[in-house]
């Protein structure tokens, strides 16, 4: 919103004849503004304009013949700053066009019935222009053309992001010319495209173009490396996984366009470590940084870890990330199954004795220890068809109690 505080832009909306006398005085629709007996149209008191523009029509009566005239109050910055009006010039040259070679020109379209402008239902017209584009700016990109050229003096403009919104003085207009500048180059990470109204008026005349749209996409240039979201990632991975084992997902980014060749990263599995049962242990989806198991056999007791070093690249191969790395932890399974110390016990009871310890059978088991795979169940699966003894774990897991559970025992027992 911009307060005005002084006349905006002088139009002369003085209807003469033949002879040049004024045909008669003009009122507006605005209460705001009047005209003058010179036909400038200043604002009554200090106004809000939104937009930097505002339009009103102004009515004419004399001697019983009635008229009206559109006008136009536009603002112009008295700063060096970068605005978009229909006073703009390239700020480069100031007070004069900047010689630009030949840009394409785009025409206001018109409808097929001839002199009469449609409402527009058309493909809105765009541009493309490279980031980074090294200058010299400012730089003539298009032209805007009017058929009001022809037959009356036109000033041209553009409003929006990117001209008197923000991002604001990336483009500016030549109010006389049409031409379409940019200021400096164009970042497509920041903004991947502009969308402008262009506007065209024939002051004297106080007709004007509908505003039309025109989008200015920023072609990507491969100027960003894909960049790993971590330095280290962690996975984990069975002994007894199966083939196909999804374990960890790796992603690193680029910031240029994805849907080319710039933005779409590849990865690669550039080592593993320890090599063992081999060196290929694990695969890696190129597309979407997936890590599975492509080889069964692992074995926490003979290799608990491995790390992988990974790397990502675009699809050019110009520019590729610093590598990341993988630990991954291979979880203890139940593959190991407990092992008697000794074979064969022989041992002696005395008879009518309940409750009495019988044997005491340790093992040892390979599977991680404290953990439910190390614990050990102990069964009597032979020799106890009358129930005269009974076994239990002992308090550290790995040792079998054998104790008598009915008074009349034999005097001799064996227990395997």
């Amino acid at each position: 919103m911009l307060r005005i505080l002084s006349i905006l832009l002088l139009l002369a909306v003085i209807s003469d004849n033949c002879c040049g006398h004024q045909r008669g005085l003009f009122s507006t629709g605005d209460v705001r503004f009047k005209v003058g007996t010179n036909g400038t149209v200043p604002p009554k008191r200090p106004v809000n304009l939104f937009n930097r523009q505002h339009s009103f029509v102004a009515h004419q009566n004399s001697k019983g013949r009635k008229g009206t005239t559109r006008v136009l109050e536009q603002h112009e910055p008295r700063s060096g700053r970068h605005h978009q009006d229909l006073g703009s010039k390239p700020s480069a040259q100031p007070g004069s066009t900047p010689s630009t070679p030949s840009v394409p020109v785009l025409d206001f379209p018109w409808s097929s019935s001839g002199a009469k402008r449609r409402k527009r239902n058309w493909i809105i017209p765009f541009i493309s222009i490279p980031e980074n584009d090294e200058g010299p700016f400012p730089k003539a990109v298009m032209k805007i053309r009017s058929s009001f050229e022809t037959a009356f003096t036109v000033l041209y403009a553009i409003t929006g992001p990117g001209a008197d919104q923000a991002p604001e003085g990336l483009f500016t207009m030549d109010k006389s010319t049409g031409e379409l500048f940019m200021t400096q180059s164009l970042d497509r990470e920041r903004q991947s495209s502009y969308t402008l109204l262009v506007h065209a008026l024939a002051i004297k005349q106080g007709v004007a173009e509908e505003p039309m749209e025109i989008v200015i996409n920023v072609i990507d240039v491969n100027d960003n490396m894909p960049v790993f979201t971590k330095k280290i990632y962690k996975g984990h991975v069975p002994e007894v996984a199966p083939e196909g084992y999804e374990i960890v997902r790796v992603s690193a980014p680029d910031p240029d366009d994805p849907n080319t060749k710039n933005g779409k990263v590849t990865y690669t599995i550039m080592d593993q470590d320890p090599k063992h049962p081999n060196d290929n242990i694990f695969a890696i989806n190129s597309s979407n940084g997936q890590i599975k198991l492509i080889h069964t056999g692992l074995d926490r007791e003979t290799c608990p870890q491995y790390t992988l070093t990974v790397q990502a690249a675009d699809l050019t191969g110009r520019n590729s990330s610093g590598p990341c790395k993988v630990v991954i932890e291979v979880a203890d399974s139940n593959d190991h199954a407990p092992q008697f110390v000794m074979p064969t016990y022989s041992v002696s009871v005395l008879e009518n004795k309940k409750d009495a310890e019988v044997a005491r059978m340790f093992v040892y088991d390979s599977d991680d220890p404290l953990t439910p795979a190390w614990f050990t169940k102990f069964h009597i699966i032979q020799g106890n068809d009358d129930g005269l003894f009974h076994v239990t774990s002992g308090p550290c897991h790995t040792e079998g109690v054998i104790t008598t559970v009915k008074v009349k025992c034999p005097r001799f027992s064996r227990a395997h």
